[in-house]
């Protein structure tokens, strides 16, 4: 229709004098039924905030490192029913012309325990309305009667043969977000082309169709089934290929601690301990059930360390706990922190996390392998801004080690593709705390990283060590890799771009820096134009990102850092590492030198100063 079609003395009335913002208005009062997000529109045209408006109205959500992700809102560009609706009814169209068997295989819906009063949206309500439009164009929906763990969509979509699936989180971001994770049969979540494709279907019907408002019909349809005790049970089932020693986790006199952060990890990380034959870890009590402003925590993310992880903390040592294993609200994610000799609590990054699983998953595979396994079938894969900690351990024992870029979704396509060429995955991880143990599910999991991580600490007591001690052994064995990773917070994008176009023209047109002050630089990969200065053709073996900056610098004295921007929140990150071979380890040497580098890196290339950037403990 066209602004004149309804109240069009309303509407007129209060033009904006822009015909494009007039149309943008026009068309979400006519399609959003949500009163509450309407009326946050209504309030902005009566108040003539036309440039709020113009943010809200004239742009669309894109795919990012995770799916969709916005604040929740009125807005085409925020996470609200409305665009939830018009998502959906793009994905409805594309499956529909990809899959001929799509309203027989089903589709399943899943959601974790977020939520604004003020728009009057939950995870929960947004499920719903995904599940409308599907169960209202005959498509059989898997949708979950309650809130579950991320990696159980994937999950379910392999095991109940569905063409795809889609999970409503934010995962571990600030509490006003909230996001539309999209899964593809093969488990993993979407790549390109799929997500541009999406888009484009999305584009072609933004109009609500009949049906696709009415949330009830999860309640009424017979299409709709419940795969929660089903997928529940099975999870649980095949955890236990990935449980070694359940004879000492049944006798372990060690005590866990585990905080669910407010999300929906209570109630399946419970259960995992209890399929590894563990007595149930102790919950956080103010943080084990559902809360969606989240109100212990000054933010969501377990990886902000030891000041998100107080709780857990003091009530592991009113315990005598010794290990604390923290779940993201949507469980994706696993922290762990462990209580030293001293008295203090180490909590480990990503990377040190991802060389105990990586010691910990080869060396389980050798001595449970048959006779005839060949080591050259193995592998594991990280990310490539993530520590090249499990390179290392491959070289030297034998197996693949592989990258990708960076988001998990890259990881999760790859390894399928190993598994449909009769290839063996151990392990995979990022350093934002991402683990992906055995393949059962494509993608991070939370809830089988804690069990795994409670085992490997029960069988390091038997030989009387800590997960630190262990940690200093293996990089005895293959090398120190000490790395560091944080980021900047930025709210202006053409600032963003202004700090990576310097770099990409820093000595002139077209030329990359050939030193960071004192520190020689050996070779750059830039993601975003496809350039990578060690390979022959001059051309970047991992496939170019556009939408996103990344540009990565191996430097003479070996260590490798990367800039790059994130793709769920204003972040300019940065991640450096230092790796060194065996038995050249003088680790506090290797760590000053990293210091000394990062410093560098930042004053002459982030130019946090000058850039106005704030620094992420601010």
């Amino acid at each position: 229709g066209a602004p004149g079609d309804v109240n069009s003395n309303v509407l007129v009335a209060r033009s904006t004098g822009d015909a494009q913002l007039d149309k943008a208005v026009w068309q979400w009062l006519s399609w959003d039924k949500n009163q509450k997000t309407k009326e946050q529109i209504e309030s902005l045209l009566q108040n003539g905030k036309h440039e709020e408006l113009r943010d809200r109205l004239c742009c669309r959500l894109t795919f990012g490192t995770a799916g969709l992700r916005s604040a929740m809102g009125a807005g085409f560009c925020y996470i609200n029913d409305l665009t939830v609706i018009q998502s959906t009814q793009g994905i409805y169209k594309y499956l529909e012309r990809n899959f001929s068997d799509f309203k027989q295989r089903g589709f399943v819906v899943g959601y974790d325990t977020r939520g604004q009063v003020t728009s009057n949206c939950s995870s929960k309500k947004l499920a719903k309305l995904t599940a409308a439009v599907l169960l209202a164009k005959d498509v059989l929906v898997y949708f979950f009667s309650t809130y579950v763990p991320t990696p159980f969509v994937p999950y379910a979509v392999q095991q109940l043969g569905a063409v795809a699936g889609v999970m409503i989180t934010a995962s571990h971001n600030r509490k006003e977000d909230n996001g539309y994770k999209v899964y593809w049969e093969n488990g993993a979540q979407i790549t390109s082309p799929h997500d541009k494709e999406i888009i484009k279907c999305i584009e072609e019907c933004v109009e609500p169709w009949n049906g696709s408002w009415n949330e009830n019909l999860v309640d009424t349809s017979p299409l709709r089934q419940d795969p929660l005790k089903k997928i529940c049970d099975s999870y649980m089932e095949d955890l236990r290929k990935i449980c070694y020693h359940r004879e000492l986790n049944v006798q372990t006199s060690l005590k866990f601690v585990h905080t669910s952060f407010h999300g929906v990890g209570h109630d399946y990380v419970q259960l995992a301990f209890k399929a590894f034959g563990f007595q149930p870890p102790i919950p956080v009590p103010e943080q084990k059930d559902p809360d969606p402003d989240f109100s212990t925590v000054k933010c969501p993310n377990p990886e902000e360390g030891e000041s998100v992880l107080e709780l857990s903390l003091r009530l592991a040592e009113k315990e005598d706990a010794r290990v604390v294993v923290a779940t993201d609200p949507d469980a994706d994610r696993l922290a762990v922190a462990e209580q030293q000799e001293n008295g203090c609590w180490k909590v480990f990054t990503g990377n040190e996390l991802a060389a105990l699983f990586g010691w910990w998953m080869f060396s389980r595979w050798k001595e449970n392998c048959s006779q005839d396994a060949d080591v050259r079938n193995v592998y594991m894969l990280a990310t490539t801004v993530s520590s090249k900690i499990l390179r290392a351990i491959a070289l030297k024992e034998g197996f693949h080690f592989e990258e990708t870029l960076p988001g998990f979704k890259w990881i999760g396509s790859r390894v399928k593709n190993l598994l449909d060429n009769g290839k063996e995955v151990l392990f995979a991880f990022e350093e934002s705390i991402g683990f992906m143990c055995g393949t059962s599910v494509l993608d991070k999991d939370g809830v089988s990283a804690a069990v795994v991580i409670a085992e490997m600490a029960t069988y390091l007591q038997g030989q009387s060590l800590t997960l630190a001690q262990k940690l200093v052994d293996i990089y005895e064995t293959y090398g120190y890799h000490i790395s560091k990773t944080s980021y900047f917070l930025c709210y202006d994008p053409p600032t963003i771009k202004r700090i990576f176009e310097r770099l990409r023209n820093f000595d002139g047109p077209q030329s990359y820096p050939k030193c960071c002050g004192i520190y020689n630089i050996l070779h750059v990969r830039d993601i975003t134009t496809g350039y990578d200065s060690s390979q022959l053709n001059k051309k970047s073996v991992l496939p170019v990102s556009k939408s996103s900056q990344m540009i990565t610098f191996t430097f003479q004295n070996g260590c490798v850092a990367t800039l790059r921007t994130s793709g769920t929140e204003p972040k300019v990150k940065y991640y450096a590492e230092m790796c060194a071979l065996p038995g050249h380890s003088d680790r506090s040497v290797l760590e000053e030198e990293l210091q000394k580098l990062i410093e560098a890196l930042i004053e002459n290339f982030l130019e946090p100063a000058k850039n106005g950037l704030t620094w992420r403990s601010a």
